[in-house]
């Protein structure tokens, strides 16, 4: 007889031991026909398993014994998809003579099949007992069809939820990995470009070559955007990992105006193919954390030099007015379209570049998150002449926010 049972089998008993309403239903079963022993079995073409029973007869089957497949009658429903009732063996002209019942020693015996919702057989719910019983009833063929459908609904129901679970842990611990692996990416990295970043620096103060001035120009532009690539990748990997974005909060308007002035010249000075226009109104005192609006402007403007038609301004305005803080940045170029802007701002979001300046779908989600972190939203229009991102916060309920912390 059998005894290693494989995986899916096991599984298979195991859903049943979780259904909390079969223990009821054995019972029950018990109580209305007087069989003395009941059961929910895992049938297969090879093998007939017991998933769970209520024995008061001492037949000796528990939760995954076995019975050899081709002893039990429950193989006949296997194969013929039909219940089978007999109340008195003796008197049953098509089981008198069956040797199953002269095996196990049943006179009375029921059993129904089981079906998953997709229509494969899973196994029976069957009773037995030494003794006649009165079992050819409507309320007990009832009570049996009820009960197996109840049953198989719970197999299903149990089979999604597992599944469910296991796809769930998975997706958790593919992002713990991937976050983890941003985190020490982002960090390892720092370094080697700020040095690169610096070496840059010097070499421009330099007498050089008009070729080598190039040079150590594009070097300077490059390391800049993979700075800003990689701040973007420790944000997102600390904001997923339970830090989220800190804010220092400052309401010094000459230094937010100056920090704005100087973003947009470094991304000019970077990107010469763009003329960068700006205004700047700071009408209302409001604080805000200078450095990171700093790096939300930044993201903006990379986006639209990327997106932007080649030759034509990219338009940028700040203003503070009406209780309210505007930080706007409208580039030309091709209308996103409008099945795309929900996504805009979710991470590894990226579109189809083709100007070899796709970045790693950070940029915008980083912007939501520092906008979200200032009480305030991120918002985009796009029209087949220009598109436009405005970050807007809340002066004066970031005002109360602050005084009641």
């Amino acid at each position: 007889m059998p005894t290693v049972l494989p995986q899916s089998l096991q599984q298979d008993i195991h859903t049943i031991t979780q259904i909390s309403a079969v223990p009821s239903i054995l019972n029950i079963i018990c109580q209305t026909t007087g069989m003395r022993f009941a059961a929910v079995a895992r049938v297969t073409d090879e093998r007939w398993i017991t998933c769970m029973s209520k024995d008061e007869i001492e037949f000796g089957l528990q939760t995954g014994d076995e019975l050899v497949l081709e002893t039990t009658i429950c193989n006949e429903i296997r194969q013929n998809a039909l219940p089978v009732i007999i109340e008195e063996v003796t008197k049953s002209d098509t089981f008198r003579d069956h040797p199953t019942p002269a095996q196990y020693g049943f006179q009375s015996y029921i059993s129904f099949p089981i079906f998953r919702k997709n229509g494969e057989f899973f196994g029976t719910l069957c009773a037995i007992d030494p003794k006649p019983a009165k079992l050819d009833t409507k309320e007990v063929r009832d009570l049996f069809e009820l009960y197996t459908q109840l049953i198989s609904f719970h197999i299903d129901a149990l089979e999604e939820l597992n599944q469910s679970n296991q796809n769930l842990q998975k997706e958790r611990t593919i992002g713990e990995l991937r976050e983890t692996f941003i985190a020490v990416l982002g960090h390892d990295l720092r370094n080697p470009v700020g040095t690169t970043r610096m070496c840059a620096d010097i070499l421009l103060k330099m007498d050089l070559p008009e070729l080598a001035n190039r040079q150590a120009s594009t070097l300077k532009a490059t390391s800049y955007r993979m700075q800003g690539l990689i701040d973007n990748l420790l944000d997102f990997a600390k904001g997923h990992l339970g830090e989220g974005i800190r804010l220092e909060l400052s309401n010094n308007k000459q230094a937010l105006k100056k920090l704005i002035l100087q973003v947009c010249k470094e991304i000019a000075t970077v990107e010469q193919e763009h003329e960068i226009t700006t205004q700047i109104q700071l009408k209302e005192e409001f604080e805000c954390d200078i450095n990171r609006v700093g790096q939300l402007l930044s993201n903006l403007l990379s986006n639209a030099v990327k997106h932007g038609a080649p030759g034509k301004p990219i338009r940028m305005a700040a203003l503070a007015e009406d209780g309210c803080f505007n930080l706007t940045v409208s580039n030309f170029g091709p209308q996103i379209p409008p099945a795309k802007k929900a996504e805009l701002f979710k991470p590894f979001f990226t579109t189809n570049a083709t100007n070899n300046k796709s970045g790693l779908g950070l940029g915008l989600y980083i912007c939501s998150e520092i906008a979200r972190a200032h009480n305030g939203t991120m918002q985009v229009e796009s029209t087949a002449e220009q598109t436009e991102f405005t970050f807007s916060m809340p002066i004066k309920a970031q005002k109360k926010n602050l005084s009641a912390d």
